[in-house]
Order: structure tokens, then C-alpha cells, then sequence
């Protein structure tokens, strides 16, 4: 696929400000896949092409909060591998959807959860009691998450922002 001069600066420039978005609060996808869709690009590879995009800022974060001694590994395997497991189902399904439907879905999507992040209430400490075992949560929070994630993506890193709200 062939793209013009002008609308590669055009993707780079709302990759720019999909990455400012999702340095402050995340849901930098919401600008990037339409941005990507917008060029006739079929909507499973816009949102591979957005996946792959993503994992630079997230590998780039979790090795910063790793380094700091945040994130403890050892503690985070069963919510990892489940996470694993629901983005690999949501990735396969993805793939296999007709693509037309898709193409039908995705702004769907896409207006349903920017009117979610736009409406929704802000939380504070007062929302941080723990509802869920930490087991529970890696197996219904982590695998819905995770297939979210590999299913459609935009907006993962603010849902669990607010799913992990200390």
C-alpha cells in the first residue's frame, strides 16, 4: 500500500499527538486508528499497525517503572499470562471476523469508548477498595483486558489506569 507525502505527515503527525495523549492519560489509539483508517488501510492491519506503534511506549514505560523497582515481576505472572491469553484469543478473533463487518464496527467502537473517556468520572482514593482476590482479578480483569486489548486496543492503558488505581 502506496501512501502520499502528505498523508504519511499526516499519520506522523497524529502519531505525534496520539504519543503526547498517551504520555499524559492515555487513549492515544482513539486518534490513530481512525487516523490510519482514514488512508482505505483494512481495518485488521490499522489495528496491527496500531498495536505495533503501541508496544514501543508501552515496553518504553514498563522498563522505566521497572528500573525504579515498581513493578514486581514475580507477583504479576498469573495477571501477565492472562492477559497473554485474552489478547491472543481477541488478536485470532479479530483476524478471522469478516473484514467488511469490521470496517462497520470499528467506529462503532471507536465513538462508544472516546464518549466512555470523555463523560466518565474522575476517581480518586475514595474508589481504591479492593473488590477482588488478586487471583480473581488476574482471571476476569486481565484476560477482559487483555482481549480488549488484542481485540480492538484504544484506550487499554486508561482502563487500567483506573482498574489499578492504587
Amino acid at each position: 500500500m502506496e501512501l502520499e507525502l502528505s498523508t504519511l505527515l499526516l499519520l506522523m503527525l497524529a502519531a505525534l499527538a496520539a504519543g503526547f495523549i498517551d504520555s499524559i492519560a492515555g487513549g492515544g489509539g482513539l486518534i490513530t486508528v481512525p487516523a490510519l483508517l482514514a488512508t482505505g488501510m483494512p481495518p485488521a492491519l490499522a489495528l496491527g499497525t496500531n498495536k505495533l506503534q503501541s508496544c514501543f511506549g508501552s515496553f518504553t514505560a514498563t522498563l522505566y517503572f521497572w528500573r525504579q523497582g515498581l513493578i514486581k515481576v514475580r507477583q504479576l505472572w498469573p495477571h501477565i499470562i492472562c492477559t497473554f491469553i485474552g489478547s491472543a484469543v481477541g488478536t485470532l478473533l479479530v483476524q478471522h471476523l469478516d473484514p467488511g463487518l469490521l470496517s462497520k464496527l470499528l467506529p462503532f467502537l471507536l465513538i462508544a469508548f472516546s464518549i466512555y473517556f470523555l463523560l466518565s468520572p474522575r476517581i480518586s482514593n475514595d474508589d481504591s477498595e479492593q473488590r477482588l482476590s488478586p487471583l480473581a482479578f488476574a482471571f476476569l480483569i486481565g484476560t477482559s483486558v487483555g482481549f480488549y486489548d488484542g481485540f480492538f486496543g484504544p484506550g487499554t492503558g486508561s482502563f487500567l489506569q483506573l482498574l489499578l488505581w492504587p
